[in-house]
Parts: C-alpha cells; structure tokens; sequence
C-alpha cells in the first residue's frame, strides 16, 4: 500500500495562487509511484474568491478536500482544523501563495521517511520578506529561546513535514491558543532543519500584520511556559530591595546631614518606577487570567462551516 502524504493549506487571500500550489503538489508526488496525496485546503474566512476556485478543484480531484471556517481564527486555528482531518502517514503544512520551495520537497521528507527525525522544516538563510516581518521573526526567535527552551541554530518556518504521531499529539491541544512552535517543541526534540532557498510570493502581499504579529507573540508569550510570571516574581523581588536600600540611604544621609532637605523629585522618580512595575505585573497575570478564563468556557480554536470530499473512512492509528 502507497503511504499518503497529507498536505495541510491554509488558504486567505490567495485566489491567484492556490491552483498553481495545488497542481504543484501533484506533479510533485507523481514523482515517486510510492506515495500517494491529499490536499486539504482550509478556507479561513478569505475576502477574495479562494473558496469558489478550491470548489472547481475540488470537482476535478477528489484528493483535494475542502474545509470552510465559520469565521477567520488565523494560520494557527487553520492548520489546527487541517491537522484534525488530515489522515497521511506524513502530513506537510504549507504557504498558499508559492513561497514554499516543492522543488526541495523530497529533501524535506527523506530524514522522516528514514526513520531518523520526527519534524522536518525548511531552514532559509535569505528571507524573503519585509523588514517589518524580519523584526517580527528575531523577537518571536529570541522569546521562544528563554520562553520555550528553543534550540538556537533551529529555524521554524511555514514549510515543514511531521510523522502521523506527531499531529495526533499536537490535535490533543484543544485550548483557543495553538502555537505550533510550542507544540513542536513539548511533542519532541527530534527536528531536523533542511537548508532551501525560499521563493519569491507569486502574487499579493503578506496579510501577516502587526496586530497578527502581536497576538502570536503573545500566544507564544503566555501559553506553554510560566518563566514570565517567574520573571515577574524576581523583579518584584529587586524592586522591594532597591526600595529598602533607598530607605536606609535616605535615612543614613539625613543623620549624617540633618540640613537636607526632602528629595520631592528622588521620591516621585522611586513612586513612578515602582508602580510602573507593580502594574507590568498586574497587566501581565490579568493575561494569564484572561486565558484561562477563555479556555475553560472552551472557546473554541476553530468552527467548521463547509466540508467537501471528506467521504472516506478515517484510517485508524493501528493501519498507519
């Protein structure tokens, strides 16, 4: 039997692009006779007409199966939705607008198909995208290294390949903030990045933006690791012993000199600092809080609408 190679699209804004991505694969699979395909395009909520173009190919390719979110939840709640219904013994996440180099697919699935890793990812050491985006990617890089314990010299990027394990453990995450870059990383150590030069988007531009951004950052920020609020505790810490060193100093000075007067502008300075940090703190567990709160009312990380040419029998984990 052929092993079947899940490929996991989510679709905004790319009316232009998804038949080439789509026709792409093919041509990529029918490369090796041993593999077989399919292609789950999810539609999260595009403005454009990406849902009427994924239905004619639909029509022609029953390997292409569409999903229609109910309403936008982002690339992390589409791959989500594409991972839960996919059923290849690898399934690949990828760009809907050409960026992702196919040419260099089998590169990217040879170390799984080996036995040796279980996540493959494209490692580009040219981006091709803004400076804006490239800011976004080193801070998002830095936090996940203190946050997640992130590898240094690992990449992740929007072109990656994973073992059929793999997706099921990360479906498990049923709370309203996917990170993929956390549930990689809490799923396994085992990740290979596979060098390959990224191409150049094919029409459009990004829709990746600052407030997109911000909201992964903070996904990232807040739902995998407590060091923030560990950071919080410690800082509070040397905020309440800078605080007593300046008591005493203030005291000490006043018996050495009893002709000093009052510091109004030193005691405005210390008020302003620390309350500055009191309320970093506070701002900071409210967000811990705020999650919380939306997941156990089980918000959910994606609804869907639409579905079509899903009519096959899910194959258990036992055949895979």
């Amino acid at each position: 039997m052929n092993q079947l190679i899940s490929f996991i699209l989510p679709c905004y804004g790319s009316e232009k692009t998804i038949e080439f991505v789509t026709k792409e694969i093919r041509d990529t699979v029918a490369q090796r006779p041993e593999y077989d395909y399919e292609i789950i395009a999810v539609n999260d909520c595009s403005p454009d007409h990406v849902w009427d173009v994924l239905q004619k190919l639909a029509a022609q390719d029953h390997k292409i199966r569409l999903l229609g979110l109910a309403k936008n939840m982002n690339r992390p709640g589409a791959v989500m939705a594409g991972l839960g219904r996919a059923v290849g013994d690898y399934m690949v996440i990828m760009d809907d607008d050409g960026q992702c180099p196919m040419n260099h697919f089998w590169a990217l699935l040879e170390p799984l198909a080996n036995e040796d890793y279980d996540v493959a990812m494209a490692d580009y050491p040219t981006r091709k995208q803004s400076v804006f985006k490239d800011f976004g990617t080193i801070v998002n890089k830095k936090m996940t290294e203190f946050i997640l314990d992130r590898p240094k010299n690992m990449q992740f990027t929007n072109f990656m390949a994973m073992r059929r394990y793999i997706a099921r453990e990360i479906c498990k995450y049923r709370n309203p903030y996917p990170y993929m870059t956390g549930l990689l990383l809490r799923t396994t150590r085992r990740i290979i990045c596979v060098p390959m030069e990224e191409r150049e988007r094919f029409s459009g531009s990004s829709n990746f933006t600052f407030k997109k951004m911000l909201a992964l950052w903070m996904n990232g920020f807040t739902a995998f690791s407590v060091k923030p609020l560990r950071v919080a505790s410690v800082l509070g810490v040397l905020c309440a012993v800078f605080g007593v060193l300046f008591g005493l100093y203030i005291i000490i000075a006043k018996l050495v000199n009893p002709a000093i007067a009052a510091g109004y502008s030193s005691l405005m300075a210390a008020l302003l600092f620390i309350g500055g940090v009191i309320m970093l703190i506070l701002g900071m567990i409210g967000e811990y809080i705020g999650r919380i709160y939306i997941s156990i009312n089980d918000s959910p990380q994606y609804v869907i609408r639409d579905e079509v040419n899903f009519d096959y029998q899910e194959k258990s984990d036992e055949e895979a």
